[in-house]
């Protein structure tokens, strides 16, 4: 739609009066307008504008000067999709499926109808981004969901779906119901186009047995016209029909100026189909039938079974969505329960929550304390005890007595949406080595095309009864369906499995780094150890002020996340008002009670505040901290922290698997010493502060290292965002939440195990995937442009070539 000839507001002064020059009707405050013949006409919706606006641009402006009636209105027009999506720009019906990380930065996750091939991927992802106000697109080609994040002060969620519509596509939010729909109707679709080519596939392959035997021991003229004639009308329909989406997406490509894989496919069956009417006419020359025919159902075969692939990946995440409840129990001030479907909460409402039910959305914990079980998030089978003010993530069971809930998050910024998410936005990734194959792909069928010309100009000049043969057969064995396929496949089953063994991918990038990694360097506490401190021992300076110590270092710990602060923190003891409060990172925190201030920490922190005791009566291999004021030490508290149970298996796995296992940790040399030397691990460092941590990190980059870093507290956070490779667990700080790469949902250490294995697995299948279908294509493009391949022969061995890849990516589950 040109600017010349299409205008919002330059009606002229009078078009107040004038009805619309397009249908008559009055314009109602319209301002829109369009130029015909030069002048301004008013308009009096955007449907009779498009309308007018296509008769222009298609020249046929004379149409206005010889009608003798106006038109009818062209607000029927205007398509029903794009009157509705304008209901998505409103703000309570975004809650339901937009993330908003802030004001103005939302995020959305979109269904795309019409995908076929990696081409469709590359022109959505590139149209979008060129819009004003889009921040990011991922598309994912194994669920065909889009992953989109905006400026809402610069572009409407409706404009991003009317922008798709524009290119030949249908986008919607997602939804898990409509998926699943779409997803069925495709596949009833595929199958209905698979059987008419199919049956009627067998039919034409009788006849062309007929035909080819006749050519050995003789047929009748007159039965060899019938039987090819017979052919011509059942290829009809599987032309018509089943062929059908390879000539939309060709269509598609050719309209925004790219050869996709669709391209080669629809040419190869045009010629094919057209030079056998022609000859079957003509009662000369060859037919190909047949091969038309098993071309087309192995093809559309190939895509059903793409189509069950990626059917069972999206599940996989919907797996999620199903474990919080659709219903609730809203509790009223007056003690009364109402059940209200969960969308409907808001937040700070309370909520009942029943033994054995689910919890419904991430809340705090109002009641004393509960049992749950978050098993299905975190894959552990084992009750987690909570106590009031924490908070329960939804998709929890609730194990023992009924508790109350203050509703803290709702919709997409519930923990498990932001879960869904991560694995979306994985899934969405390609690696270096798949972006330079979706470069190649294009070239690759331009390529395609330009070896065709030359073959069969080649084959006119040598044999022009054999042209046809060695021009459809080459279009159709080197087709690059392979090669389009070799990378979502295997991501899909790779993102699966990861998900399945409780490892998420916070950023894409982490999938292609992981399989380099040579160096995993650990924090110790919460990490290798359960982070559950108890507390051992307490030493006072005078011990008939341990209670007072006890409360001191009680209050100011209640202000943290740290597993000392939950192992001081105790329910029993009245908290203190606090002043002043600061974490200083790596040490410690200090703040001000009743004037006075007080610090607690590590030996290094309290050392700079007071003179600590020569020798304390505590043993090595125990964790300590002290409680100072200015220079007077106080008290010591120290706590034991058992390793996690799969500690040492997963280490040793480790290292049998290549990687050099270090600790780096804050504690003191004895405690970090002796978990060391349970774990059977050389290289440690004790009492790091975080620059120190950051520091040997950076040395062992400068040694040619690969890094990963697996920490989960706020002192890890600035070592975790310089290492090559972060890795933070779920039950970590939002600090070091928010700087790692992969995340590992619980508490045990096998995933890391696991994805390491996966992702290497994962790129050896993308590297042997794309090494089999380059050289499939550089064997099997110079025999058939030499004639030695016959056209159905050249259709199993492309549709053969497609399903290796898809099988093959599928070792991974």
């Amino acid at each position: 739609m040109s600017q010349q000839t299409v205008n919002q507001s330059f009606a002229p002064a009078d078009a107040e009066q004038q009805p619309c020059f397009h249908c008559g009707l009055p314009l109602n405050g319209s301002k829109l307008s369009v130029t015909i013949d030069g002048e301004s006409r008013p308009m009096c919706c955007a449907g009779c504008q498009a309308v007018a606006t296509a008769i222009v641009e298609s020249g046929n402006e004379d149409y206005y000067r010889f009608r003798d009636t106006t038109a009818e209105t062209g607000r029927e027009l205007v398509p029903e999709f794009l009157d509705k999506i304008k209901v998505y720009d409103h703000p309570e019906v975004q809650r339901q499926f937009v993330h908003s990380s802030s004001d103005q930065h939302k995020q959305v996750s979109l269904i795309i109808e019409g995908i076929v091939c990696a081409a469709c991927i590359w022109l959505n992802e590139q149209y979008l981004s060129k819009l004003p106000g889009i921040i990011q697109v991922s598309i994912n080609y194994s669920t065909h969901r889009a992953n989109v994040e905006w400026d809402d002060s610069q572009i409407k969620l409706s404009d991003i779906l009317q922008a798709i519509s524009n290119i030949g596509y249908l986008a919607h939010p997602y939804d898990p119901e409509t998926q699943q729909k779409i997803y069925e109707d495709q596949r009833k679709q595929l199958i209905r186009r698979i059987g008419i080519a199919g049956l009627f596939g067998m039919q034409i392959m009788m006849f062309a047995l007929a035909l080819y035997g006749g050519e050995w021991w003789g047929i009748s003229e007159d039965f060899r016209t019938f039987f090819r004639w017979l052919s011509l009308l059942l290829a009809t329909p599987i032309m018509l029909f089943s062929a059908r989406p390879f000539y939309q997406g060709a269509w598609t490509d050719i309209r925004h100026r790219r050869v996709g894989m669709d391209v080669p496919v629809a040419l190869g069956l045009s010629l094919a189909f057209a030079a056998s009417a022609y000859n079957t006419w003509t009662g000369i020359g060859d037919v190909y039938y047949e091969a038309v025919a098993m071309f087309v159902f192995l093809l559309l075969s190939v895509r059903l079974f793409e189509l069950s692939a990626r059917k069972k990946a999206a599940e996989k995440i919907e797996s999620l969505t199903n474990l919080t409840p659709t219903m609730s129990n809203r509790l009223h001030d007056d003690g009364s329960v109402e059940i209200v479907p969960t969308v409907e909460l808001e937040i700070d409402e309370r909520i009942l929550v029943k033994p054995g039910e689910l919890i419904p959305t991430d809340g705090v914990l109002i009641s004393q304390q509960a049992l749950v079980d978050e098993a299905l998030l975190t894959g552990e089978q084992h009750a987690v005890s909570k106590r009031g003010g924490d908070i329960l993530v939804g998709g929890s069971y609730n194990l023992e007595q009924p508790i109350q809930l203050r509703v803290h998050k709702l919709g997409q910024d519930t923990v498990l949406s932001g879960i869904k998410r991560l694995i979306e936005q994985a899934q969405g990734f390609k690696p270096d080595i798949a972006r330079l194959a979706d470069k190649v792909a294009s070239f690759f069928v331009l390529a395609l095309l330009v070896l065709v010309v030359i073959a069969g100009i080649y084959w006119w000049q040598v044999d022009p009864g054999k042209m046809l043969q060695v021009v459809v057969a080459t279009l159709v064995v080197t087709c690059p369906c392979a090669l389009s396929l070799a990378t979502p496949a295997s991501l899909s089953a790779a993102i699966g499995s990861l998900t399945k063994n409780g490892m998420l991918v916070a950023r894409s990038h982490a999938l292609e780094v992981m399989p380099k990694i040579d160096t995993l360097v650990f924090d110790k506490t919460g990490t290798l150890t359960t982070g559950v401190l108890s507390l051992q021992q307490q030493v006072d300076c005078d011990a008939g002020q341990a209670a007072w110590h006890r409360q001191l270092a009680h209050s100011l710990e209640s202000h943290s996340e740290h597993p000392v602060a939950r192992a001081l923190v105790s329910a029993d003891i009245k908290t203190l008002q606090v002043d002043d409060l600061q974490n200083v990172t790596g040490l410690g925190l200090k703040g001000r009670i009743d004037g006075i201030e007080y610090c607690i920490g590590n030996s290094a922190f309290i050392g700079q505040v007071a003179e600590l005791p020569a020798e304390l009566p505590i043993e090595d291999h125990l964790q300590v901290v002290h409680l100072a004021r200015q220079d007077q030490w106080l008290a010591s508290f120290s706590f034991s922290d058992p390793l996690k149970h799969d500690a040492l298996a997963t280490i040793t796995a480790l290292k049998q698997q290549g990687l050099d296992i270090r600790i780096l940790s804050g504690d003191r040399k004895p405690y970090v010493e002796s978990i060391a030397a349970q774990l059977e691990i050389e290289h440690f460092a004790a009492e790091q502060m975080p620059d120190a941590k950051l520091a040997q990190v950076k040395q062992l980059q400068a040694q040619g290292r690969k890094v990963a870093m697996v920490g989960d507290g706020i002192n890890d956070a600035p070592v975790l965002a310089a290492a090559d490779l972060s890795i933070s667990l779920s039950v970590g700080t939002d600090l070091a939440r928010a700087a790692a790469d992969m995340i590992i949902n619980g508490q045990q250490l096998k995933p890391l195990q696991d994805a390491l294995h996966t992702t290497r697995k994962m790129m050896n299948i993308i590297r042997q995937n794309f090494a089999w279908a380059i050289a499939y294509n550089i064997v099997a493009l110079p025999f058939a442009m030499a004639g030695l391949i016959q056209p159905w022969l050249a259709a199993i061995g492309m549709s053969l070539s497609s399903l290796i890849v898809v099988i093959n990516a599928l070792r991974l589950r």
